[in-house]
């Protein structure tokens, strides 16, 4: 079953907990780029958060480049920005702390 899709008002609101993350240009995604000291920190960084993503069935979009991890969100079944994404965006922002 799908989850409701986020409206642009509520996206924005809950961007405005979740620092650095931005919406898509149509409002599809939110994305976020993290910088980390070095790639073994990225490398953890992406473990830790493999195991959340699969706890919360809920897999991101991401590419890595040494101490870089761009991270897309969107829930592809609902088309867009769901509740599960802010969650995933939020636990992302706590364990790059």
């Amino acid at each position: 079953m799908a989850r409701p899709k986020l409206d642009a008002d509520a996206i924005k609101a809950g961007l405005q907990d979740l620092d650095g993350w931005s919406a898509s240009e149509h409002g599809d995604a939110i994305s976020k780029n993290f910088k980390f000291a070095n790639f073994r920190k990225a490398f953890a960084f992406m473990t830790e958060m493999a195991i959340v993503a699969e706890k919360m069935n809920h897999h991101p979009e991401w590419f890595n480049v040494y101490n870089r991890v761009e991270v897309r969100l969107t829930t592809h079944d609902s088309g867009g920005v769901t509740e599960l994404d802010m969650k995933l965006a939020a636990a992302m922002n706590d364990a790059a702390a």
